[in-house]
């Protein structure tokens, strides 16, 4: 008896065992951060992923440096909670997001370590977590779209912890 293995089986089999391989998820503390103080993530929350249009005007992001806020924050290895060193910023864009018909767009990063889905998942984390502290400030959840880019974006392009660091980041994109 011949045994012969189908199309639909093997690439069964081979994304199976390419599941398998995928990096180990780490788990982050419940509570701390900007959102960990408002009692975190809720379970039944769902994260989507978006589209961005790349072409989108600039001006918003004019008026942002203009007030001095900054376009980027960083944040810890494996983590998504927002620093206290960037409390500043995020009251920044809240006020001036709460002040107009701005939009903003919350593109979450993570370095290269770590498997593709991975990251993608952490950089979303990321940019939840920004989101979620704007919400609490007032921010309208119309006026927010959190997006994730993983690792395929990086802005340092070595292999040390200056620039996975620099990497572990989330960008506001002001509309």
């Amino acid at each position: 008896m011949k045994f012969r293995l189908s199309p639909l089986a093997a690439t069964f089999a081979a994304a199976v065992w390419l599941a398998g391989c995928a990096s180990t998820n780490v788990s982050e503390p419940a509570a701390g951060g900007a959102a960990g103080a408002a009692g975190g993530s809720q379970p039944g929350a769902q994260s989507q992923v978006a589209t961005v249009n790349a072409g989108s005007s600039n001006a918003g992001s004019v008026a942002a440096a203009e007030q001095g806020l900054a376009p980027v924050i960083y944040f810890d290895f494996d983590s998504s909670l927002v620093k206290p060193e960037y409390n500043g910023t995020i009251n920044g864009y809240a006020k001036l997001l709460r002040q107009g018909q701005s939009k903003l767009t919350i593109e979450g990063h993570a370095d290269e370590r770590g498997g593709h889905e991975y990251n993608l998942a952490l950089g979303q984390r990321r940019a939840e977590s920004v989101r979620k502290s704007l919400a609490l400030l007032g921010v309208k959840e119309d006026q927010v779209e959190a997006i994730s880019y993983g690792e395929e974006r990086p802005v340092a392009l070595g292999q040390d912890e200056e620039s996975w660091g620099k990497n572990r980041r989330a960008e506001f994109k002001l509309r």
